[in-house]
């Protein structure tokens, strides 16, 4: 399973130019370095005069970052986004299935697919769910599935984001700095669009309002404030999208309904694109001390009276231990073999598994089950002998909290950095919206890309940036 030599999705192994990349590559050999380096200095500024920031928690002076965006698109062919749409589609169907049955008739757990008590002592599930219907039987709306590729045909799913997943802003913005500075770039292809994103995401949210709705269902987006580290995508959504963009003070729960205020008296909502976590929801029924959400929002919900989006309890599907399952998972619902593999996971939980770990730190990534943002996790190969040792501690005190899987040499793409153009490592964030008549994706994603030479991890709290992703079309 370990791989030496990554995947260069430009050059492939044989260093040929591949197909997708042939008109790129020979922009790339006639633009000068310097004309490369002023239009990348010009999008930073372009980002800067947007606002799009994000702060990082921990940080003593919890300052605004600027994520940094490289000018050199990532590019995929028509038919290597087939072949992900269609693995994509399956996954999330089956994720939902999966939550459908975890909170419901558990024949997943009867059958001994998954273990019991990776369900039940998991702090993710929600047992205010159990028996509880949602409109439509839809749970997860908005996924952000990360892939990587390792070779010209193989592609992974690294992790499932079925609460709150972010990113979709940087897709968006990445695209419009794409077109303003690189018009005679875009004269060379045929990239499929992504800007009717918010209409698809609209779409589907009205889709899944509840059948007490009007017909013209009121839509929100629900955000924990500014201090909130996404806040400006929160912003940027609500005015794409077009609807209000709500705190907790701005609602209130008035006989099993929810209302919005405004100058013109209270609203009924129908739908709550929150992206406040679950525990701050609702102080009635979560943390009694949480001033982010609405107090008997949960009423309204278990009523059937307002969909959230997504559904509360959606962490016990991107779990990590979870994940490791999910080959599995999907065949017990849909009787097919999974399009996208997993990535071979030892779990720290089991002694065999454990016990490899331990034995082979240095060659393994270890993540933390619940971590997220590229923390709490080992890159053995990168780390030295006084992280490893700190590790092994780690995993012996509670070996329950990890996972582990091999060193993947993620696929590289060219990036523009201080000394001319290189291979960086990156991965793949693609958003799956799940509505009452369909499933909606748009082509491409949010590429994450590892500006460090050598690094793999591309989280931008960890020093990572992003591309545009172009979907070729026939």
């Amino acid at each position: 399973m370990a791989l030496i030599t990554a995947f260069d999705e430009m050059k492939g192994l044989d260093g040929q130019v591949r197909p997708a990349y042939a008109a790129l590559s020979q922009w790339l050999a006639e633009v000068r370095p310097e004309v490369l380096d002023f239009r990348r200095k010009e999008a930073e500024l372009l980002f800067r005069r947007i606002g799009i920031t994000f702060a990082v928690y921990g940080e003593a002076e919890a300052t605004e970052r600027l994520i940094p965006f490289d000018v050199i698109p990532r590019i995929l062919a028509a038919k290597e986004w087939d072949t992900l749409q269609r693995g994509l589609e399956q996954r999330v169907k089956a994720l939902n299935l999966y939550l459908k049955d975890i909170y419901g008739k558990r024949e997943v757990l009867k059958a001994g697919i998954v273990p019991e008590d990776l369900v039940f002592q998991n702090p993710v599930f929600r047992p205010e769910m159990n028996g509880q219907k949602v409109p439509h039987d839809i749970y997860l709306h908005i996924a952000g599935i990360d892939v990587v590729r390792v070779d010209a045909d193989t592609f992974y799913v690294l992790e499932d984001n079925a609460r709150t997943p972010s990113g979709v802003s940087y897709m968006l913005e990445n695209r419009e700095i794409m077109l303003r500075l690189f018009p005679e770039l875009f004269s060379r292809h045929r990239v499929a669009p992504v800007e009717n994103y918010p209409d698809e995401l609209l779409a589907t949210l009205k889709s899944v309002a509840p059948d007490v709705a009007s017909g013209d269902p009121t839509v929100v987006l629900l955000t924990p404030g500014v201090f909130n580290s996404a806040y400006y995508e929160h912003s940027f959504l609500a005015d794409k999208l077009g609807v209000e963009l709500v705190e907790g003070g701005d609602l209130f729960v008035k006989g099993g309904i929810v209302y919005m205020r405004t100058t013109q008296g209270p609203k009924r909502v129908d739908v709550i694109y929150r992206r406040i976590d679950d525990d701050f929801l609702d102080p009635l029924s979560f943390r009694p001390d949480s001033a982010l959400g609405v107090a008997g929002l949960m009423s309204a919900y278990q009523a059937g009276n307002v969909t959230l989006a997504n559904a509360v309890g959606t962490g016990i599907a991107d779990d990590k231990a979870i994940y490791s399952y999910m080959p599995e998972v999907l065949k017990f619902y849909l009787g097919e073999e999974p399009i996208l593999k997993n990535v071979p996971t030892w779990r720290c939980r089991e002694p065999d598994h454990l016990a490899y770990v331990l034995d082979h730190l240095e060659e393994l990534v270890v993540k933390e089950v619940h971590g997220s943002g590229g923390y709490g996790m080992l890159i053995g190969p990168t780390a030295d002998k006084a992280q490893i040792a700190a590790f092994r501690i780690r995993l012996k005190l509670n070996p329950r909290n990890f996972i582990a899987q091999p060193t993947l040499a993620l696929s590289t793409c060219p990036t523009c950095v201080e000394a001319g153009v290189a291979p960086r490592h990156v991965d793949l964030r693609p958003f799956v919206l799940t509505g009452r008549d369909r499933i909606r994706i748009v082509p491409g994603g949010l590429t994450r890309v590892a500006l460090k030479q050598g690094s793999l991890v591309v989280n931008s709290s960890q020093g990572g940036g992003t591309k545009d992703t172009w979907v070729l079309d026939r």
